[in-house]
């Protein structure tokens, strides 16, 4: 279905991939999300800066409190839950930018203490389902900092190709940052995505 035809994304919670469980954010998850959004190493090349736990109840009350995407410049944000231990390892972000095009972007987040697991490409790859597969999106893409190897390396593994380096294109964080900038088309999904 295109997007022109799709009116909304509603997921059916929680949204289940191998081992994780993705599902909307709640008050209950306020020490899990201070535990690694308030760390300055993890907000380093992320568009926020440390959150304090006051930042992350008003966003739990407001843009987090989203469960469903009805229309674009909406942002759809979803906890990342180990299914065996029901543990919050991170979080993901799929934005719906643009109806007539069909686009969207991804973004993800995992807590260092959880790294080396999968757990952001298996998550991010839930994301791309539900964007490609439920809400008909045409283009995904994901912009990073070039400084984060990591992220970059997850965005690779999802199979999405990357079609820039935008070099000291933005101020940010007080310094210039070289984006890149990676994507993949609903057609290149339906190609790798596994069964």
């Amino acid at each position: 279905m295109s997007v022109l035809q799709q009116s909304a994304l509603r997921p059916v919670y929680p949204v289940r991939t191998e081992r994780l469980s993705l599902r909307p954010l709640t008050v209950d998850d306020v020490d899990a999300l201070f535990a690694y959004r308030s760390r300055p190493d993890v907000c380093r090349y992320v568009p926020f800066e440390p959150m304090t736990r006051e930042v992350i109840d008003e966003r739990l009350a407001t843009q987090w409190a989203n469960t469903e995407l009805t229309d674009e410049g909406q942002a759809l944000t979803l906890g990342i839950e180990d299914a065996g231990t029901g543990q919050l390892v991170g979080d993901v972000v799929l934005f719906w930018h643009s109806r007539e095009h069909g686009g969207g972007e991804i973004g993800y987040v995992v807590n260092p203490d959880f790294s080396g697991h999968g757990y952001a490409t298996e998550a991010a790859r839930g994301l791309l389902r539900l964007g490609f597969d439920q809400l008909g999106l045409h283009r995904i893409i994901a912009r990073i900092d070039e400084r984060n190897e990591p992220s970059a390396r997850v965005a690779r593994r999802l199979g999405m190709r990357q079609e820039a380096r935008l070099v000291h294109n933005e101020l940010f964080k007080g310094e210039w940052s070289t984006e890149l900038d990676f994507a993949m088309l609903a057609e290149e999904w339906l190609a790798y995505r596994t069964p």
